[in-house]
């Protein structure tokens, strides 16, 4: 699996959970399209005067997950950027996405502004397969932390019995690839 890949999953899928935190760092989350992927990055919009625009402009971390109908799952955190030449990005948001024209017609579009997200970590797991396949990938200079479970070294036993019995292979020594 790719990054790219991923992020293709997240515009089969198209209306995603985007999480974001407010003023008082409360997380907020709410379904936003994703309108366009292009060479490892995710293009959204939102308009300026909804609290998603004012949560993005002041904490722009956020959180995205996506489920499509074959149970692969990816989830994406990262930064989202707003984008210079806005009115080139709202017009080619558009132009990928043509019944915006329906829910914008006409100049409402220009309430909108566009954000990019090029940087962070993806995170893949496929829930139809067993057992479960999972993967950690960067978006562009992102890292992508450890994934599956890590026995704790004050509780460790040594003796290999739980990674063994985890049905799903989940547990692994620290520092393996799975």
């Amino acid at each position: 699996m790719t990054s790219q890949q991923c992020l293709q999953i997240l515009r089969t899928v198209k209306d995603v959970a985007f999480a974001s935190v407010d003023a008082q760092g409360d997380p907020q989350v709410r379904i936003i399209d994703v309108m366009l992927i292009e060479e490892d990055r995710l293009y959204f919009c939102t308009a300026r005067g909804k609290d998603f625009y004012q949560q993005l402009i002041a904490h722009p971390r956020i959180a995205i997950v996506g489920m499509n109908k074959d149970f692969q799952m990816v989830c994406l955190s990262g930064e989202a950027r707003h984008l210079d030449d806005q009115k080139y990005w709202i017009d080619r948001l558009f132009a990928e996405n043509p019944s915006m024209c329906d829910v914008y017609p006409g100049d409402s579009r220009d309430i909108l502004e566009a954000f990019c997200i090029d940087t962070g970590e993806l995170s893949y797991f496929d829930l139809g397969r067993s057992p479960i396949e999972r993967e950690q990938l960067p978006l562009g200079d992102g890292t992508p932390s450890l994934n599956g479970f890590v026995i704790q070294d004050a509780h460790r036993l040594h003796c290999g019995l739980c990674r063994e019995r985890c049905p799903m292979q989940a547990i692994k020594k620290r520092g393996e690839n799975r």
